[in-house]
């Protein structure tokens, strides 16, 4: 491996109008800035405009027919790693997340992940969810994971403040995303 950082996307999961998805990104995305271990980017689901999966071929196949797959593709195919920042709707991840996930294959396989949650219940069971899913996307996830109350660390639940002890749970997380992400990069793309 060359001695070049890892490239790692932090990955705002909610296109929902009034969504703390990219206030939730930025912040982890400032906590990691200030670590210098790797090159961070956000990444807004939203920002792609994904419609319904509508691409003829699997995904497994990788033969993308439409303009806003390949780009998705080509950005997701840049990364080395990622932060999944997911809010939890009724017991799970946003449709959108979980839309853009299914849309392409390789471009997933082989990095590390880690999880950002947000929720009622910190997002624990959105989180649940996309463990599942990176499986089949050949993504090794981490056990660290960063749990945010929309009762406790957003102010009248729409301003983000989080409690000081999540910042070390970022950098817990990043820890681990960062040594995975290394290995694999050197087993599968070096």
């Amino acid at each position: 491996m060359t001695d070049s950082k890892l490239k790692v996307g932090i990955v705002a999961g909610s296109t929902r109008p009034g969504r703390k998805a990219e206030a939730v990104a930025q912040w982890v995305l400032d906590i990691a800035n200030a670590r210098g271990d790797a090159d961070y980017e956000l990444v807004d689901v939203a920002s792609f405009n994904l419609p319904l999966l509508d691409e003829p071929m699997p995904p497994s196949m990788g033969q993308y027919a439409n303009d806003h797959t390949k780009a998705w593709a080509q950005k997701i195919g840049s990364l080395d790693a990622f932060v999944f920042v997911t809010p939890e709707y009724n017991r799970g991840t946003s449709g959108a997340l979980k839309n853009a996930l299914d849309f392409i294959y390789a471009e997933w396989n082989n990095k590390s992940a880690g999880f950002v949650g947000y929720g009622s219940a910190g997002g624990t069971r959105a989180i649940e969810h996309l463990r599942g899913y990176m499986g089949e996307l050949q993504v090794a996830d981490v056990r660290a994971q960063v749990n945010l109350s929309l009762i406790e660390d957003f102010e009248h639940w729409t301003v983000l403040k989080p409690r000081p002890h999540h910042a070390e749970a970022v950098g817990a997380m990043l820890d681990q995303v960062i040594g995975w992400g290394k290995a694999l990069k050197v087993a599968y793309r070096s």
